[in-house]
């Protein structure tokens, strides 16, 4: 019986803990963004050199979306919509590297990024509106919607799932099944291609988490549209 492309075997075992492999190359992209990220921060200075001028061209770019998609000051949520994008990003990324399948062309890794979206739009839903107005939020704009509107958080939920892992699976396959048939070089064009779309999903995956983020800490039923010049 053919096994399932889908399938991980364990890549090494700590006492009765089997590591998967895209366990492992995530804590390595972890480790890779905490420690690029601490050598680039450690000699910040009123006069910004071409470095400094990057990562605050970054931070400016990430600032103007957050408030453009969610309508509020950005500080709160610079961080986890800033980690988001960039691990998203670094990890469609690492397909480019031979031998590294990413992470986000399994389930696993996928569904946790959107059980942190989840989180995120529950806590700061209640934080900012309280546990009551965001409960009854849900009741909007009757108290017969209280089903769909719980399904819809649930669906948009499983949607990010399947939007990330579904595009950057089928880019890996390709590339795969090309490599496989064609040799070395032909391929390389459609690498860059998967390049190209692994920043638009990170950019995606991003924005719809600052949609959901932004619906929820918002006192109107549909407060958040992406401008069209961010679609």
């Amino acid at each position: 019986m053919t096994a399932s492309p889908l399938a991980t075997a364990p890549l090494l075992h700590v006492g009765p803990l089997a590591i998967m492999g895209p366990v492992l190359t995530t804590w390595v992209i972890m480790a890779v963004i905490t420690a690029v990220s601490a050598l680039l921060c450690r000699n910040l200075a009123l006069m910004p050199g071409k470095v400094q001028t990057a990562l605050e061209l970054l931070v400016d770019t990430i600032d103007q979306q957050i408030r453009d998609t969610m309508q509020t000051s950005p500080a709160t949520y610079r961080a986890l919509i800033g980690t988001l994008f960039l691990f998203v990003l670094v990890a469609n990324w690492s397909a480019l590297i031979p031998g590294v399948t990413p992470p986000t062309a399994h389930l696993e890794t996928d569904a946790a990024l959107a059980l942190i979206v989840l989180g995120a739009t529950v806590f700061h839903g209640i934080r900012t509106r309280g546990t009551a107005g965001y409960l009854a939020a849900f009741a909007e704009p009757s108290w017969v919607m209280i089903p769909l509107n719980v399904v819809e958080q649930i669906t948009r939920t499983f949607s990010l799932v399947v939007r990330l892992f579904g595009n950057v699976m089928s880019g890996v396959f390709v590339v795969g099944i090309i490599l496989s048939l064609a040799g070395l070089l032909v391929p390389i064009p459609l690498m860059a291609l998967d390049l190209l779309t692994g920043a638009v999903q990170a950019y995606i995956f991003a924005v719809l988490s600052m949609v959901f983020i932004g619906a929820a800490i918002s006192d109107t039923p549909h407060p958040v549209s992406v401008k069209k010049g961010n679609a």
